[in-house]
């Protein structure tokens, strides 16, 4: 049996645990909550993110981050986007020799405006390479690089935890890489396809959590569905416009990465970046609507970090700039509308 490591029992962490061992793998979980670690072993499941799904009898859960890593085939991260370099810093010596580091995590890091694969590069490569690690070890950054994988696109964690269908895309520089873990988390209801356009879908699950922000609080403000076409069409020219100066392969945003996960994130309950900006939309401040949402809405942060990347290249991303001046500057829904729509009049394709 593949041996897997996942980092974070959250919903999506969780999720994903049962993928693996629906395909074939054995799963330990790491959670930081010796009381929810205990709760998963004992009930097989986890009450506060995925109440009343049973998981397989090969996902097991504990505290240890060493017992967690050891022998781990593949290392999957799934905690919240700007704890990962503070956790993976204390991680890193764990880890299992040429161990594929997987990301779940979609955001890019405040201060550095990296994405996340940039942040495990960062981490990893800075650690010693293990007795027996070799060249596909930690012992530079090309070697890394090589085994650092993302799984993104259309992906609500509830819907994947009902074995309902879904796609994702596996993307790695290497691509025998990719395919490996495509195998390891290929199963009737999920269906993984490979790239090797890591830079593009990155950024295609950083941005979409802006723009189901900015379509959720048009939602929260009664807009109508021609706004929040608008949104979600304009929204995908802006990471499409950002991806283009980074270097991204252009077909990656009319693929899952893309348009599949704007979609999904825009349109469904189930998002936590769509409902956190109904909320704002309907006139609560920022500090309410943090109370009442239980998980993290990775948007919420990203977006300044997105806009920070955007500036250091000289890309135009006004939805963007909006939400940022809503959710960190208060500015009023309505006004920002407003402007929004003041714009000076342009080309499409600008």
């Amino acid at each position: 049996m593949t041996r897997c490591a996942v980092f974070g029992t959250g919903s999506w962490g969780t999720a994903f645990s049962m993928v693996l061992a629906d395909a074939g793998c054995r799963v330990t979980m790491w959670g930081r909550r010796a009381a929810l670690v205990d709760t998963l072993n004992a009930t097989r499941e986890n009450p506060d993110y995925l109440p009343g799904v049973t998981l397989p009898d090969t996902v097991t859960a504990t505290a240890d981050p060493a017992a967690a890593a050891r022998d781990a085939e593949f290392t999957v991260l799934a905690v919240p986007a700007q704890t990962l370099r503070g956790n993976l810093e204390r991680w890193a010596p764990l880890l299992a020799p040429g161990t594929v580091l997987v990301s779940l995590m979609k955001g890019v890091e405040l201060g550095t405006a990296k994405r996340m694969s940039e942040v495990i590069e960062d981490v990893v490569a800075g650690e010693p390479a293990k007795e027996g690690a070799g060249a596909g070890g930690a012992g530079g950054t090309g070697g890394v690089r090589g085994r650092v994988a993302v799984l993104t696109g259309p992906n609500l964690a509830r819907e994947i935890a009902a074995r309902q269908p879904a796609a994702a895309v596996v993307a790695c520089a290497d691509e025998e890489v990719a395919r490996r873990l495509q195998t390891a988390c290929h199963t009737p209801y999920f269906r993984p396809y490979t790239n090797t356009d890591v830079v593009g879908c990155e950024l295609g699950g950083a941005v979409k959590n802006v723009i189901g922000l900015a379509v959720g609080i048009a939602d929260g403000m009664g807009l109508g569905d021609n706004a929040k076409a608008s949104l979600i069409t304009r929204g995908l020219a802006e990471t499409a416009r950002l991806g283009s100066v980074l270097g991204a392969d252009p077909r990656t945003f009319a693929g899952l990465a893309g348009m599949g996960d704007l979609v999904a994130t825009c349109s469904s309950p189930l998002s936590r970046n769509h409902t956190f900006g109904t909320n704002l939309g309907r006139g609560m401040t920022l500090a309410e609507t943090i109370a009442a949402t239980r998980q993290t809405a990775e948007g919420v942060k990203s977006c300044e970090s997105v806009l920070d990347l955007a500036r250091r290249h000289a890309v135009d991303m006004p939805i963007t700039e909006t939400v940022v001046s809503i959710v960190h500057d208060g500015k009023p829904p309505l006004v920002a509308l407003k402007e929004l729509m003041s714009r000076s009049a342009k080309a499409e394709g600008h």
